[in-house]
């Protein structure tokens, strides 16, 4: 829910801050005093597109500043406006892309009215309300159409690509058969070439490698006295008082350790002096060897271990080509089945949908008579032709239409000139699936143009009725509407050097009252209107006790 916003340099908004809450949120105020601007306001921070001309007069930017809570999360979303074109969106102070910012604030807010986020207008939603509505028997039936078709489409796709290959095989096998070959003839394995690497270096420093190893060995055990023997002296010595003290004894023995692993450590060097050689057939040898893997490298990955992996790719892709015409026609099988299967919960899924849309059209008709639409019908159309494709959802196709007067033929609700139709429409609909549809608040404008008495107390109880569910923040001038605000702000302009100012006041109860009355009985608030005003609201508080 959005529970704070904060306008500056905005139309003819200096600067104002407004806290919502929970329920039933009105606004009200004298014609042209700038309700809609706050509407148009929180729409522009909900994502919607900029434009200048709501820069304040005189100022180089405008400001709007919205803190929200979706799925137990805050966010601080900013929209700044410049004069000079430019557009920042901010979420948690972090400059994000308007795609960005439209993807969240389509999950927290609707808007309806002359705004454009109306999701009711787009067919999109559509079938998305239809199954939200009858979410327990469509979704058992969705996940099925899901696996289905995700066998199917990744069946489809796999014959395609292997007719593809087909169509170029001969000439791809026989690249793929060189390939195989170059590549199992080089008999490599995992590392090999970093073996060679240490191979070579070990040939081509042989000669040094043989010089060093002699003159240690020689210092160790050869020379006179050696290094060996100094320290055998040294053993017998400290042996022989070793008795003396713990400390000595501890001398000997590491001394001693010394000694026998000096003496094995001289062997393991002569056995490799004496394998050290040096090797012109073995050098080449080894550089030709590197340079085979070199190129397989080069040409099939970077390292031994990609062309192994390439190397098994194509023996399998080979082995498919060879055996083209058997998968071929398994695959063609396998597809028939999928789709025969697929169409069938396809149907069924339909079936049910078209089940679930005549409930709700009657129900949406019932709505839209008690909110005053006269000859209106409310029906879901099903496009059923022979292009209708597969999808996750089905094969479905639907739009809601609308007969608004007596003799004209069904139309799409985007074709509804009216904002108030298209929102009591909406708010049919929200009072239908409340209690399905996730997005927690609800803003209206428009909501009461073309009604009044009954059907604006009936729009008033049906407003009060969804915020049970979702924040509701409606622009009204009904004063049957306001009346069963939960909290209600006015909305008032003011001539202040030579400049025109608009601010909002949370009204209190009896402040409530006082614009109720003005509502009721214009610019003169008399003791008549006031106590209007009371019995109205009375009188709503009394219908919400009552209940439906």
């Amino acid at each position: 829910m959005i529970s704070h916003i904060r306008i500056k340099d905005f139309a003819i908004i200096d600067t104002a801050e407004l806290e919502f809450y929970e329920g039933l949120n009105i606004i009200t105020g004298e014609t042209g005093a700038g309700k809609s601007i706050i509407i148009e306001a929180i729409s522009l921070a909900l994502g919607s597109r900029a434009d200048t001309a709501y820069i304040r007069s005189g100022k180089d930017k405008s400001v709007i500043q919205m803190i929200a809570n979706l799925d137990g999360e805050d966010y601080i979303i900013t929209r700044e406006l410049s004069a000079n074109g430019k557009n920042i969106c901010r979420i948690n102070d972090e400059i994000v892309s308007l795609a960005q910012l439209n993807k969240l604030c389509r999950r927290l807010a609707d808007v309806h009215g002359q705004y454009d986020h109306q999701s009711l207008l787009n067919p999109e939603n559509h079938l998305k309300l239809i199954d939200t509505y009858g979410d327990s028997a469509i979704l058992p039936i969705k996940e099925k159409v899901a696996e289905l078709y995700y066998k199917y489409s990744s069946t489809k796709q796999e014959l395609s690509t292997l007719l593809e290959h087909q169509a170029n095989s001969e000439r791809k096998r026989d690249f793929m058969r060189f390939e195989l070959s170059e590549i199992s003839q080089a008999n490599t394995y995992p590392g090999e070439d970093e073996e060679l690497a240490q191979k070579l270096s070990l040939l081509q420093n042989s000669e040094k490698i043989y010089s060093n190893l002699s003159g240690v060995y020689q210092a160790i055990y050869e020379a006179s006295p050696s290094a060996f023997e100094a320290i055998g002296k040294s053993c017998h010595l400290i042996q022989e008082i070793s008795d003396f003290s713990n400390e000595i004894s501890q001398f000997n023995e590491d001394l001693c350790d010394i000694y026998y692993k000096i003496d094995d450590l001289s062997s393991e060097i002569r056995r490799y002096i004496e394998s050290v050689s040096f090797s012109p057939e073995s050098m080449d040898e080894t550089i030709q060897r590197i340079n085979i893997l070199d190129n397989l490298k080069r040409k099939y990955g970077g390292t031994i271990e990609t062309v192994l992996n390439y190397k098994e790719k194509i023996a399998r892709e080979l082995e498919n080509l060879e055996n083209i015409d058997t998968i071929r026609e398994k695959l063609t099988l396998e597809l028939k089945e999928y789709e025969t299967s697929l169409n069938e919960v396809c149907k069924k899924l339909t079936a049910v949908r078209k089940k679930i849309a005549k409930d709700i059209e009657k129900r949406v008709n019932e709505e839209l008579a008690e909110l005053n639409f006269k000859d209106t019908n409310f029906s879901v159309h099903f496009y059923e032709n022979d292009n209708l494709k597969y999808t996750p959802d089905g094969m479905d196709k639907i739009e809601f239409l609308i007969i608004t007067n007596k003799g004209e033929n069904p139309k799409p609700l985007s074709k509804i000139a009216s904002g108030g139709e298209v929102s009591r429409i909406m708010l049919a609909f929200k009072k239908i699936i409340a209690d399905f549809d996730f997005i927690p608040t609800m803003i209206f404008d428009e909501i009461d143009v073309g009604i009044s008495g009954v059907t604006a107390s009936i729009v008033g109880k049906k407003l009060l009725d969804i915020s049970k569910n979702h924040q509701i923040i409606c622009i009204t001038h009904l004063p049957q509407i306001a009346a069963f605000g939960d909290n209600h702000y006015k909305i008032e302009k003011e001539n202040l050097n030579d400049s025109t100012i608009t601010t909002v006041k949370p009204l209190s109860h009896d402040e409530k009252i006082s614009e109720i009355a003005r509502l009721l009985g214009g610019v003169n608030v008399t003791d008549t209107t006031i106590k209007s005003a009371e019995e109205l609201i009375s009188l709503s508080r009394a219908t919400i006790e009552k209940g439906p």
